[in-house]
């Protein structure tokens, strides 16, 4: 098989064999065989400087946040806000400590947007557009919306190759009042020219809404560069803890939204007549938040800046045409691939049908190898659909994945044939 590709000029290598000693679970076996974790897409491992960082902060500095006066509640606070503002600065946040809300997961990020943009501003027969490749997160929090206040939703569809049909995306974005699409497909790995789309929304007078759960932790992101209004992400794809994601938002969008939750922190002031909510990004994080967590998020940006967005890219890239060529080099037409055939318009995510095979009994069999795949329907049944499957094993890659990787998997994969041939 060909070697790993050069990435391009000044762009540093990325040796994920040396970044993987950084991940404790690597180390692990499974079966008595090393683990090899192909499901990045769906949670990533965390660093010791993650999992260090978290435990520093709770052992030394653990308080409630804008609230005490004493110090170490000042240091918490000081030290959660600046995980804010360096989150918002990793993706471009113009503003980065008033444009960055701090959710549990993106889920509730994009049904954020929903229940508090969707319902000042959408009502009867307002058209709200989706893709046809969206997560369940960012498909059902509007089919709730046109079921209390009767939105219409309109559909880009995609072809055979898993991209967009942009043809009539003019007509479908007609009358639009919110344009909600996925950065990279958790299914097909398709990357979508996101700025192109929220160009076209907004001469349509539409907002856009993105979900760049698997964006952010694999490529540069620049907000502004996207040209989109709201981005939902989660740390958990992003080697940070589970329990908190993101909601950027455009400071004058946010300014205007009325809070999502009610109670703690998200107040100004509370009378038996009414209440006056707290300013961005505070009125939409209720209650005590996820103080640790973010801590956790921090670092796990300082870590991948450290390793460079550029060099992320470059390696899934070359890793990603690497396994495409080692599958179709050990299996030809007996297993077909969804989405782009060319590495450099897809991120490291590898959903498959081999033979007829089912993906949990493939997920299975790999197991016994040590290896960790996904199986089902990947929170995407639309996109199943269209693909005209109930369900695919996805093999999905990170910075700290290489060639063996690769190889320990079509080994296996080559077992599961076997074994159900």
């Amino acid at each position: 098989m060909a070697e790993l590709n050069t990435p391009a000029a000044g762009v540093p290598v990325l040796d994920a064999a040396t970044l993987a000693k950084d991940f404790p679970l690597l180390s692990r076996e499974i079966h008595g065989r090393p683990i090899t974790y192909l499901d990045s897409a769906a949670s990533s491992q965390r660093p010791t400087a993650v999992l260090d960082a978290m435990r520093e902060y709770d052992e030394t500095t653990h308080a409630n946040v804008h609230r005490g006066v004493y110090t170490i509640a000042e240091e918490a606070t000081r030290r959660f806000e600046a995980a804010r503002t360096s989150v918002g600065r990793f993706i471009g946040a113009p503003d980065p400590g008033r444009e960055v809300v701090f959710t549990k997961n993106a889920t509730e990020a994009l049904n954020l947007v929903a229940h508090t943009w969707g319902r000042t501003h959408l009502g009867q027969g307002d058209v709200v557009v989706l893709t046809e490749m969206e997560h369940h997160a960012n498909i059902v929090p509007w089919h709730m919306l046109a079921a209390e206040v009767g939105i219409v939703l309109r559909w880009i569809p995609i072809d055979d190759t898993g991209r967009l049909v942009l043809d009539d995306l003019d007509g479908i974005l007609d009358g639009a009042k919110l344009l909600g699409l996925t950065c990279m497909s958790n299914v097909l790995g398709t990357l979508n020219p996101v700025a192109d789309l929220a160009e076209a929304a907004h001469r349509a007078g539409a907002v856009v809404l993105a979900d760049a759960c698997q964006s952010v932790p694999h490529l540069p992101t620049d907000v502004t560069e996207l040209g989109v209004d709201f981005l939902a992400f989660s740390a958990h794809k992003m080697l940070g803890p589970t329990g908190i994601g993101v909601l950027w938002g455009r400071e004058e969008l946010l300014a205007e939204m009325p809070p999502f939750l009610g109670g703690g922190e998200m107040i100004l002031d509370v009378r038996k007549d009414g209440f006056t909510p707290n300013d961005i990004p505070w009125r939409f994080e209720a209650g005590t938040p996820p103080i640790t967590e973010a801590i956790g998020l921090g670092a796990a940006v300082d870590y991948l800046e450290a390793v460079g967005m550029d060099a992320v890219r470059a390696h899934e890239i070359a890793l990603t045409a690497y396994a495409l060529e080692a599958l179709d080099a050990r299996f030809g037409d007996g297993i077909r691939i969804f989405g782009p055939a060319e590495p450099e318009a897809r991120g490291g995510v590898l959903s498959f049908a081999l033979g007829d095979v089912h993906p949990h009994d493939i997920s299975q069999i790999l197991d016994e190898y040590g290896v960790c795949v996904r199986a089902g329907h990947h929170c995407a049944k639309p996109l199943m659909r269209r693909l005209g499957v109930n369900a695919t094993a996805r093999a999905s890659f990170a910075l700290y994945n290489d060639e063996h990787d690769v190889d320990t998997l079509v080994v296996a994969l080559d077992a599961a044939r076997k074994f159900f041939a």
